[in-house]
């Protein structure tokens, strides 16, 4: 993926430049980006997990090569350049399939990252640091190096058959697991730089007793963690303090960055701290599904109030009714009870909610919503009651008064710090 490689040979470089990845799967979310992208200017970096999509479907019933195929139409939608995609795997490995002995999740891995790359995914961030059924509670840097040499080798046998541009890596996991954490946070421990370059060393190690040194110059990121995560109600902020001894420990290694995940929420200074001290790669997730809940939420409101309720979609009804028939995807994070658990559905920051949304009824009730806005539009006083900030876009002839765009618009209020984060030369 040479824009990558470009990129990174430019940060290295000094220039302070970087790129955000949205890992996101829902289709307002994708469009928020993909539009973004093209009125921001360069890549838009569309990232998918193991668990959203993998070769049963994941939770979203996308497979890798469907889910590039919607990316692809919103692309063309968004007008943007399919040339200006590009389109990544996160947490690749055996995490879906951890309950299983480590020999099978690992078989279903390998065809996992296979999928991806035949279906033209090139950043890969090859992820083993699970322990599976067998295992012990944690795996030391040999094995989970091991197993990402394994994946790696796959990964590159599919390059070779697909063709095309030849796919980069991440390594790396040091982070709690994906969407934020379980507990109560109120600091950090940065990663210590011995563990990073341990870190790297052991991967080395293992590419070159797999005969993967060609693809060792395309690992272009290391995941640590540089202090930054959220749980349900606060946001630990990134201090570049904490961090300076992390930050320089990379400059001794050629053609790697940082990539820095559990980036939600961070305000736009600590954004662009964290690009210039070498955490290049900015992930963000349930931060943009939670902005398209409050953009829903909010035309929610507004249709109640100018349709009346026998009008209106109902869609946060309909959505915390779904959610509560099935807590499969909340319970383990949620101890709340009564209003304490109703506010934790509706507005915790790891937005759980963002599972449901596939789900037929709720899908309908947002296609409900969005076409009665449509066909019966609000006066523009309402919208600045409940969307200040789409009101003042549609006054300045920015913003059509349209359910969907209002939607993407208060989503791309999210990823406008990421974009300047990434490129600190630009005013746009």
């Amino acid at each position: 993926m040479k824009a990558i490689l470009d990129l990174i040979e430019r940060h290295r470089a000094g220039e302070p430049v970087g790129i955000y990845s949205v890992c996101c799967a829902h289709p307002l979310a994708i469009k928020a980006a993909l539009r973004h992208a093209r009125e921001a200017g360069g890549q838009a970096l569309i990232e998918a997990t193991s668990n959203q999509v993998n070769q049963e479907g994941g939770y979203t019933g996308f497979r890798p090569d469907g889910f590039r195929d919607l990316v692809m139409g919103l692309a063309d939608e968004a007008g943007l350049p399919r040339d200006r995609v590009l389109l990544g795997g996160d947490h690749l490995g055996p995490n879906a399939w951890r309950a299983m002995d480590a020999d099978e999740a690992m078989k279903r891995a390998a065809v996992m990252v296979a999928d991806y790359v035949t279906a033209g995914f090139r950043k890969i961030h090859l992820d083993c640091s699970m322990s599976c059924g067998g295992d012990p509670r944690g795996l030391s840097d040999a094995v989970i190096a091991e197993r990402t040499a394994t994946l790696c080798e796959r990964t590159e046998a599919a390059w070779k058959d697909a063709g095309g541009e030849p796919p980069v890596y991440v390594i790396g996991s040091e982070v709690p697991i994906p969407g934020g954490a379980q507990e109560a946070l109120d600091e950090l421990a940065v990663t210590d730089p011995d563990a990073a370059r341990a870190t790297i060393e052991a991967h080395r190690q293992a590419f070159v007793r797999h005969g993967l040194e060609a693809a060792w110059e395309r690992v272009v990121g290391l995941v640590v963690q540089p202090g930054v995560e959220f749980d349900n109600h606060h946001v630990v902020d990134y201090v570049p303090a904490k961090a300076r001894k992390l930050s320089a420990s990379i400059e001794g290694q050629p053609h790697l960055v940082f990539e820095a995940h559990s980036t939600d929420y961070q305000s736009a200074a600590a954004l662009a701290a964290l690009v210039r001290d070498h955490f290049a790669i900015l992930k963000v997730g349930p931060g943009v599904t939670f902005a398209l809940r409050e953009a829903l939420w909010a035309l929610d409101r507004i249709g109640q109030e100018w349709q009346g309720d026998d009008r209106s979609a109902s869609l946060r009804d309909t959505v915390l009714a779904a959610m509560r028939d099935d807590p499969t995807y909340w319970k383990p994070y949620y101890g709340g009870r009564g209003a304490e658990l109703d506010l934790q559905l509706q507005y915790s920051l790891s937005d759980r909610i963002r599972y449901y949304w596939p789900t037929g009824r709720v899908a309908r009730a947002v296609r409900r919503l969005c076409a009665a806005f449509d066909a019966d539009p609000p006066p523009l006083a309402l919208v600045s009651q409940y969307m200040p900030a789409a009101y003042e876009a549609i006054r300045a002839g920015a913003l059509a008064l349209k359910g969907e765009d209002l939607v993407i618009h208060h989503i791309r209020e999210t990823l406008t710090p990421y974009s300047r984060a990434c490129d600190q030369r630009s005013t746009h």
